[in-house]
């Protein structure tokens, strides 16, 4: 080979492998990016701890009565309408909270409770079985995502319906039992939505969210494909674990497609040490990004 020869076979390899890098590079370059969302993790974190500082929000308390107040000025504040639900369940009022905005017939329902256990019996200390959990991750957290959601959903997105439900966390309490908010909302609802997904527990900063056994199958793996795309794998991980009785109960049998999104692991669960230093904003948006972009691909106009 002449050095003629080998001087145009080395420009060729040359031009070959820039060619190549810049393959790679516009193909880097153009991937989709995970859909843009405006959920704000860190306001999110603030709200929870907004509704900490409140005191034990347990039904009849104090506190219970002014994060109703607080949650319907942030939902009005953000454009949309809310019904306070007046009822009562085992000789105990219920107020659940419904936030639309322009839909009076939402096919998809987004819930959390925001009362808070009335004694937080399962402290390790015994002392302390008497005492009202603070409720960081075991209600806050929930309230937190949904609120920040209605603040961050495009204004075109009009067929979800977010639900607050009080007294969902007082069982084995006399007088009382589990889910009595979503039970008394399930039983009256007039109308048969196409989805409901509740959100409880899901701002522990170790976040390990499973599939729950009773859920949606289907409903359950168009958020957790969701969840990997955008880069949530590790905590929402594709496997099943618990099986929990929750707000997505009743509407399951009401034949209902429901998923429950819950980090049941979560070691400080009716303790004392349910406080806001064990919840992280990196959890919460997570959770509230991945059901942005889930909430908005359901959208008939999108």
């Amino acid at each position: 080979m002449t050095q003629r020869s080998v001087r145009v076979y080395l420009t060729a390899i040359a031009l070959l492998l820039v060619i190549t890098l810049l393959w790679y590079a516009y193909s880097y370059l153009t991937q989709p990016e995970p859909a843009p969302t405006d959920f704000d993790g860190l306001r999110a974190y603030k709200d929870v701890k907004t509704q900490v500082a409140f005191g034990p929000r347990a039904p009849g308390s104090e506190g219970h009565a002014k994060i109703r107040e607080w949650m319907r000025a942030e939902l009005e504040s953000a454009g949309w309408d809310v019904d306070v639900q007046v009822s009562e369940r085992l000789g105990n009022p219920i107020y659940n909270l419904v936030a639309i905005r322009g839909n009076t017939n939402p096919q998809i329902i987004l819930g959390a409770h925001y009362d808070t256990r009335i004694y937080a019996d399962n402290d390790p200390d015994v002392v302390n079985h008497t005492q009202p959990t603070p409720g960081a991750n075991d209600g806050a957290s929930g309230v937190a995502v949904l609120l920040e959601l209605a603040r961050s959903l495009p204004d075109n997105v009009t067929n979800v319906a977010l639900l607050f439900f009080d007294a969902e966390d007082n069982g084995r309490i006399a007088g009382w039992d589990w889910i009595l908010g979503s039970r008394e909302f399930a039983e009256n609802l007039a109308y048969q939505p196409e989805a409901v997904v509740i959100v409880d527990m899901i701002g522990d900063a170790d976040l390990n969210i499973f599939k729950e056994r009773n859920s949606d199958s289907a409903l359950t793996d168009e958020i957790w494909t969701i969840a990997g795309g955008l880069g949530y794998g590790n905590q929402f991980i594709p496997q099943y674990k618990h099986s929990m009785l929750d707000d997505h109960t009743p509407f399951l049998e009401a034949g209902i497609p429901a998923v429950d999104i819950i980090d049941f692991d979560y070691p400080y669960w009716h303790t004392v040490e349910d406080t806001p230093d064990k919840v992280s904003a990196e959890s919460l948006a997570a959770v509230g990004q991945t059901l942005w972009v889930w909430v908005v691909g359901q959208n008939p106009q999108n």
